[in-house]
């Protein structure tokens, strides 16, 4: 361990105050990053959101398999430098979504342990909520549809 520390001319505590720094310097350049166009022409900091531990993912209009694993490559990284509790789902611009689409729900309730109301799906259309329905998901995710209260999903009353 000591040998390695040598060569990179560092202790552990430096180490560690490297990654601090890398970490801080990531979130300060976070809006450089936003600037690229992704997952079918969203921006990265309209996708994403995270205030109080909450990630709130804005899913893109057509939620396909190169979607949806961009999706959990994004909110992996995310949760692997942050602590998340909660991650919801806004489908308010989905008009599509596949089975890949359930199975990046499913993977990121089994991400953040599988606890009750960790995860959430808001602005759901009618077919999306069929499809929540029909694939068995409501019965881990709370779901509210477009037409209900979908609007104050994130504010305390």
């Amino acid at each position: 361990m000591q040998g390695q520390n040598a060569i990179r001319g560092t202790s552990e505590k430096g180490m560690c105050m490297m990654h601090i720094s890398f970490f801080c310097i990531c979130i300060l350049r976070m809006p450089e990053w936003n600037s690229k166009k992704i997952a079918g022409g969203m921006k990265m900091n309209e996708l994403f959101e995270f205030k109080d531990a909450i990630l709130t993912v804005h899913l893109p209009q057509d939620l396909d398999h190169p979607q949806s694993d961009w999706i959990r490559k994004e909110t992996d990284r995310i949760m692997s430098r942050t602590y998340v509790k909660r991650i919801v789902f806004d489908f308010e611009n989905t008009e599509f979504m596949d089975s890949s689409g359930i199975g990046l729900i499913m993977g990121r309730y089994r991400a953040l342990g599988m606890g009750q109301k960790c995860i959430m799906a808001v602005n759901t259309g009618s077919h999306i909520d069929k499809l929540l329905h029909l694939s068995g998901v409501h019965r881990y995710m709370e779901i509210q549809r477009a037409e209900e209260e979908g609007e104050d999903y994130g504010k305390s009353k």
